[in-house]
């Protein structure tokens, strides 16, 4: 109970009178744009913990044929092949664990958004929720893009794009393992292809079915957040290429 209350007082409250003080400046009330904006500011203000966790992944990606090396040179002997591996990571700055911190710290936030499109239940505001200094909007307007999408249903094509956007980022973060062994040989190397193929395949099917079961609402915030996503990681990745 005190871990709901602190996570309704930090992240969702602070969300929720985010989303509605944009409704209320934003000409008409228009929700689908409140949304938008919504979105893009708090990945906006992620960005750096975004941009740390990917440069994490490049960078690991770069040693892991050295790492590979190593694993098999010191096969025999854990305890040196561990003291070689943390002599790698700090050779080239690298911190494995820093992506699962990172992930940790956004992740309560990512769920705050999630409920406050969910839980948030537009066009209906929650006056007890609302900050003093908040008003609440006099018209809120749910159709969005000239009125062919109704923010308080479900729509498939934003539904689609949500999937779709999901599955351009699993196929610019993830590349298919390269493992040397056939299925059932190792089980390292079967858990690596098991990964990819959901993550790449599975997850954006998963992401757009909860999308168009949830709400257009919550369709919109993944696909613009996952657009953001995607332009984000080019413009990390291409200046981490260019420092080769």
């Amino acid at each position: 109970m005190m871990i709901s209350g602190a996570f309704n007082t930090l992240i969702y409250e602070p969300l929720y009178n985010a989303l509605v003080f944009l409704i209320d400046v934003v000409p008409g009330g228009d929700a689908g744009i409140a949304i938008i904006i919504l979105t893009v500011v708090v990945k906006a203000l992620m960005f750096p913990l975004a941009r740390r966790a990917t440069q994490t992944q490049l960078a690991l990606k770069k040693i892991t044929p050295r790492m590979e090396e190593l694993k098999q040179q010191y096969k025999d002997n854990q305890q040196e092949q561990v003291k070689q591996l943390f002599a790698l990571y700090k050779e080239h700055k690298v911190n494995p664990l820093s992506g699962i911190f990172i992930l940790i710290i956004q992740l309560p936030i990512i769920i705050g958004l999630y409920q406050v499109f969910i839980k948030g239940d537009l066009p209906t505001i929650h006056p007890e929720t609302l900050y003093a200094f908040v008003p609440a909007p006099e018209t809120i307007d749910m159709l969005f893009f000239f009125d062919l999408v109704d923010m308080s249903g479900r729509n498939i094509v934003l539904a689609l794009l949500a999937g779709a956007t999901q599955f351009a980022i699993a196929h610019m973060t993830f590349e298919a393992p390269t493992a040397t062994t056939k299925p059932g040989e190792s089980l390292k190397d079967d858990i690596m292809r098991n990964l990819h193929i959901q993550t790449k395949y599975v997850l954006p099917v998963v992401i757009a079915g909860f999308a168009y079961f949830f709400s257009a609402a919550v369709a919109l915030h993944w696909t613009v957040g996952n657009i953001f996503t995607l332009v984000q990681d080019y413009f990390v990745r291409r200046r981490f290429y260019a420092k080769e």
